[in-house]
């Protein structure tokens, strides 16, 4: 099986951001620095907050994942603060246009943001930002993290992540992903790193049309988020080998984790989270956290979390959650630096 020559796979024009793109960004932030200062000087009393309505920005297009997770929250944070947390989609650039908007605000706490896995991956994956994600921002809550799945194309003969190995040893293996550097990618690298094999990365515009390309046989594997390979998991459309996770998970029982099937010490999961500028003051991230945790702990969330393929989380205070993404940054950053992909323009 081979990949479709000229397909929409190819390298050229999926990383969404140039060295123009990146240096534009940081120029609309630094017109906004005024706004950061006065702000710093009038922010809102701690105790009354919020006092009026908060924006909670999305960094991808209405109606994916992030999307829904966000929504859910914010119905559930005015009830319980309220005051309306109104949802604001803000698309483009991998997530780096909405988070340099956010880390640009004024840091009142009235600008949040559903941030994910790539906040950390882009700290060592582009050249420049126009923000530094470990200092400008930060993670007021951890939602919840979001396993991947190994998937294989049916044809291929392969039922167990040793089959899929001993293959890749005696010839060339492709996998797909939602673009370079996306989580997909990422997950795919590490593998192919633990076990000594070499896999061909073939990106993508996004998630579906990788899949899509994983069923028709252009390539042979991807690791896939849940929620979009379930159903062709379901319907036999692509073959579960394993999920990227050390523990097992609730909807797909009987697939075993990868750390189980030779490839010990594997465990990785991207995460969904609520970001802020980093100088919001302490009270009002902590009253954040507060809140967002309990949200997360109730039943009727957790259910709707595990439908959409995640592990609840809600834990963690703010400083453990700072140690937390500065962990994820030097992790990822090493995966990024072993693709070969550090400092991508």
């Amino acid at each position: 099986m081979t990949t479709k020559a000229g397909h929409n796979s190819t390298v050229a024009g999926t990383l969404a951001l140039s060295r123009r793109t990146l240096l534009g960004y940081a120029l609309i932030g630094s017109a906004s620095s005024t706004l950061v200062s006065t702000a710093l000087a009038a922010t809102s009393d701690p105790e009354t907050y919020p006092d009026r309505q908060v924006t909670f920005i999305v960094p991808f297009a209405p109606g994916g994942s992030t999307d829904t997770l966000a929504r859910l929250l914010s119905e559930r944070l005015q009830l319980g603060l309220g005051k309306p947390f109104v949802v604001e989609n803000r698309p483009g650039a991998g997530t780096v246009l909405a988070t340099n908007f956010v880390a640009k605000s004024p840091p009142d706490g009235y600008t949040i943001m559903m941030a994910v896995s790539s906040l950390a991956i882009d700290a060592t994956l582009y050249k420049s930002l126009p923000y530094d994600p470990a200092k400008d921002l930060a993670l007021v809550a951890l939602v919840a993290t979001v396993p991947f799945v190994l998937v294989v194309n049916p044809s291929l003969p392969v039922y167990d992540v040793a089959g899929l190995i001993k293959l890749a040893k005696e010839r060339p293996l492709s996998y797909g992903s939602g673009g370079i550097g996306a989580f997909h990618h990422l997950a795919g690298a590490l593998f192919a790193n633990m076990t000594g094999i070499k896999m061909q990365h073939v990106p993508y515009r996004g998630t579906a049309p990788a899949l899509n390309d994983l069923m028709g046989g252009y390539i042979q594997l991807m690791f896939s988020d849940m929620s979009a390979a379930l159903p062709l998991i379901n319907s036999g459309k692509v073959r579960a080998l394993a999920v990227t996770t050390k523990q097992r998970v609730s909807a797909l029982p009987d697939v075993p984790p990868l750390a189980e099937t030779g490839v010990p010490g594997y465990d990785v999961a991207a995460w969904q989270g609520v970001i802020a500028p980093a100088l919001t003051p302490e009270p009002i991230q902590s009253r954040l956290n507060t809140e967002i945790n309990a949200i997360v702990s109730g039943d009727e969330i957790r259910a709707r979390l595990k439908a959409l393929g995640m592990i609840p989380a809600g834990k963690g205070t703010i400083l453990e959650l700072q140690k937390f993404l500065d962990a994820e940054i030097v992790r990822w950053g090493q995966v990024v630096r072993d693709a070969g992909i550090a400092g991508t323009e």
